[in-house]
């Protein structure tokens, strides 16, 4: 059963129907709706009214009502009649009246002031037994299809999309391969180790994390031929965060901090390694500078 008549039958049962933002309809207690007499034609009772009221913002036992009827948990209930009153106020904050099915239309005078005309009730989703269809609803019934065309754009708007996704796609990829070209050609042929691994990776588009574990495994000179090669200094979330994540990747990365507030994630390499090449690969790589902090 779609939203629409759901708000409708909830009137009918419970003889007042509140909507956050918009107001209260009301249905006399005297008013008896007769399903089966009028299925032939339609039938507007007297007995409903409308009194505005914008500062209305609980909505629980609708919300429940409409949960147990359509088979929807709580809060999709609660996100569909919110849309479909959101969908109301555009209407009629344009200056559009707003049909709701089985209870009547409001149009705007003023600021948070309607005129309310009754409308036809929905005798055929009345059941003798008084017990509805208990049916999820689907995204379309949440909003009635005529406002749907109205407020909804082509989809034909989206087709650009998908090209220029790709074509940021293959962008990307040739400007990955274009820079590990020109730092091949500038650092040639020289030592293997770090930063031929590195190189080797940005050629590829992707680091080899074997390689860099297996280069930083040869690296275990003493301490004080070593350089820190500083790769990021942040607080503890991040510094953490992105520790595990080199981890991850078999880097052999560091972890110190003096006040617990700040932290410096570093490399310990060999100090014969030509730290030209080494802080270059490791900017290419990381995205961020790099630098060398001396003993």
């Amino acid at each position: 059963m779609k939203l629409t008549y759901l708000l409708a039958q909830y009137l009918y049962a419970k003889k007042q129907l509140d909507l956050p933002g918009i107001g209260s309809f009301y249905l006399d207690p005297s008013t008896v709706i007769d399903a089966e007499n009028h299925k032939q034609r339609p039938y507007i009772p007297e007995g409903i009214s409308f009194r505005n009221n914008a500062a209305i913002t609980n909505a629980d036992d609708l919300i429940a009502y409409i949960s147990t009827e359509s088979g929807k948990m709580k809060p999709l209930a609660a996100a569909d009649l919110d849309t479909h009153i959101q969908l109301a106020l555009q209407f009629l904050n344009i200056g559009k009246p707003f049909a709701f099915d089985g209870i009547g239309t409001l149009t705007k005078i003023r600021a948070h002031e309607y005129e309310f005309i009754p409308g036809a009730i929905i005798p055929e989703k009345m059941k003798e037994s008084g017990v509805k269809d208990k049916q999820p609803l689907s995204s379309k019934d949440t909003v009635d299809a005529k406002y749907q065309t109205y407020l909804s754009e082509p989809e034909t708007k989206q087709n650009w999309k998908k090209p220029v996704v790709a074509l940021l796609i293959i962008c990307g990829i040739a400007i990955t391969i274009w820079a590990g070209y020109m730092i091949s050609n500038r650092n040639g042929d020289s030592d293997s180790g770090f930063t031929d691994d590195v190189e080797a990776s940005l050629t590829a588009s992707y680091v080899d994390s074997t390689s860099i574990k297996d280069s930083l495994a040869k690296s275990t000179p003493p301490k004080s031929d070593n350089y820190k090669y500083v790769l990021e200094v942040a607080q503890s979330k991040r510094a953490f965060k992105r520790y595990n994540q080199l981890k991850t990747n078999l880097w052999d990365v560091k972890l110190e901090t003096k006040d617990s507030v700040k932290y410096k994630l570093f490399l310990t390499l060999p100090a014969s390694h030509d730290t030209t090449r080494v802080l270059d690969s490791l900017m290419v790589m990381l995205g961020r500078p790099v630098y060398i902090e001396y003993n």
